[in-house]
């Protein structure tokens, strides 16, 4: 399959060392907000939707995780990006994986959030099947519990509303297409093959892909440092946006002038 014109968006200064954020599955590149000022601010962070998500094209499937890593590679050329720090979160953070162990000249630093090197395929595929029979709307409030603590979504309605539209918004065969995706994902064999510096950070509270997951892949990638978020669920970057944005620049900012 050939790579997808994703559509993305660009903050901070165009000669700086490129950050790229990577969504996670349900989600839009939106997600990111609380990190991109901070990080625009010494940065150039380009933010996508995945295909199948927000407004990039949802091409017929099936995908697989390579897929997505032909779309972000595109990406970087259409940038003019010989090489760039990637984030990615669950789906986003298989897809940043992917490609540090594809392409390791194309990756200087790389952060992995809530993501797994080989999640139960199960429970995605039985979701792909969910979606394409009634859509990804029905889906929203089930996910979106996943991804705050219940503490945190209680206190903050307006965040769980505009994560359910998220979900809503999704196409709902790109979705499915992309649950098929991270349910065909095994990258056990990639770790070791990573050599970009690389932080993992996992949410306590993860119901998704459980810290296990992240400790697994912290320990398979050479000199990798795990992080844990407590509270936080499957998206702590929107839990404890202060403590993942600090991580992150304290990680990326090792590098120094250069990506």
């Amino acid at each position: 399959m050939s790579a997808v014109e994703v559509s993305y968006t660009e903050d901070g200064a165009a000669d700086a060392p490129v950050v790229v954020l990577s969504n996670s599955l349900g989600a839009t590149r939106g997600m990111w907000d609380p990190q991109v000022p901070a990080l625009a601010e010494r940065y150039r962070v380009v933010t996508y939707d995945t295909r199948g998500h927000g407004e990039s094209p949802a091409p017929a499937g099936p995908y697989t995780v390579d897929d997505l890593v032909d779309d972000l590679l595109a990406l970087l050329d259409r940038l003019g990006a010989r090489r760039a720090h990637v984030v990615g979160l669950s789906l986003g953070g298989m897809t940043a994986m992917r490609l540090a162990a594809r392409e390791p000249s194309r990756v200087g630093r790389l952060a992995l959030l809530a993501t797994s090197a080989a999640p139960d395929p199960q429970g995605f595929l039985d979701r792909a099947v969910q979606a394409r029979a009634g859509g990804t709307a029905p889906l929203a409030p089930a996910i979106v519990g996943r991804w705050l603590t219940p503490g945190y979504a209680a206190q903050h309605p307006q965040l769980v509303a505009r994560l359910e539209a998220m979900i809503a918004a999704a196409d709902d065969e790109g979705y499915a297409s992309c649950c098929e995706a991270v349910g065909h994902f095994d990258a056990r064999d990639d770790l070791a093959r990573i050599t970009a510096p690389t932080l993992v950070v996992s949410g306590a509270d993860d119901p998704a892909l459980p810290p296990p997951h992240q400790q697994a892949i912290a320990g398979g990638i050479a000199g990798a440092r795990l992080v844990t978020i407590s509270p936080g669920a499957h998206l702590p970057n929107l839990e404890q946006p202060l403590e993942v944005t600090g991580e992150l620049l304290a990680h990326l900012d090792a590098a120094g002038s250069s990506a």
